[in-house]
């Protein structure tokens, strides 16, 4: 493998927002009368689409004006001060100054992925940004990957995915790339036993320059 290009996912992955998006969806469904635990969020939530979350929760509302409000009422808490992954951003900036290139991909809407790329200053850091919004299949499908794959013209054996999700290790396994998971939500068995190749607690993990070396120089 001859390493060409770094996917990312962003929830969970580069930003530490699963408790904005618990208390949001707990807020959320709350209002309409289904209580929401830790568990539920974990098992019946995380990683899924808002679609498909609210046709189980909410099956007798539109789950696209659902998906749009909360998505909303999610971004009315972004905020410079949203906290990322321990040494993400020391480790984007590393990749961005490489002759690697960078993307995120996410199930995320594309207003979400905007708005927290800017609220972070991290939108130069990036030579693509998919959104859910732009394939018809979210993960665990592959389509965001593939996506992702054509728009920087690298093969699936020349790049590399970091991700925390089981629906997102799975999506990247069907396109055919390598994955680090991500312990953020989920334990190093647990991620491991889904497909990844190796396991990070953050960024700053001692374990990860031995999986992957960012080559000098900036993209020509």
């Amino acid at each position: 493998m001859t390493l060409k290009a770094i996917l990312f996912d962003m929830d969970g992955t580069l930003i530490d927002s699963d408790p904005i998006h618990a208390a949001v969806f707990v807020d959320f469904l709350g209002a309409r009368g289904v209580t929401l635990t830790p568990e539920d969020y974990m098992t019946r939530i995380h990683g899924r689409q808002n679609r498909d979350i609210f046709a189980d929760f909410l099956p007798d509302e539109d789950p696209r004006a659902m998906d749009v409000a909360k998505e909303a009422a999610f971004r009315d808490r972004i905020t410079a001060d949203l906290p990322m992954i321990a040494g993400a951003r020391r480790f984007l900036e590393r990749v961005a100054d490489s002759s690697l290139k960078p993307a995120v991909v996410t199930n995320a809407c594309r207003a979400n992925l905007d708005a927290v790329l800017t609220a972070l200053g991290l939108d130069e850091l990036f030579q693509h940004t998919v959104s859910a919004d732009e394939v018809t299949q979210g993960k665990p499908h592959p389509a965001l990957y593939q996506n992702a794959l054509a728009a920087l013209d690298v093969s699936a054996t020349d790049a590399l995915v970091f991700e925390d999700s089981p629906s997102g290790v799975t999506a990247a396994r069907a396109a055919g790339l390598s994955v680090i998971g991500v312990t953020s939500s989920l334990s190093s068995a647990e991620l491991q036993a889904l497909g990844t190749h190796h396991t990070i607690k953050d960024f700053d993990d001692p374990s990860l320059p031995l999986h992957i070396a960012i080559p000098e120089g900036a993209t020509p």
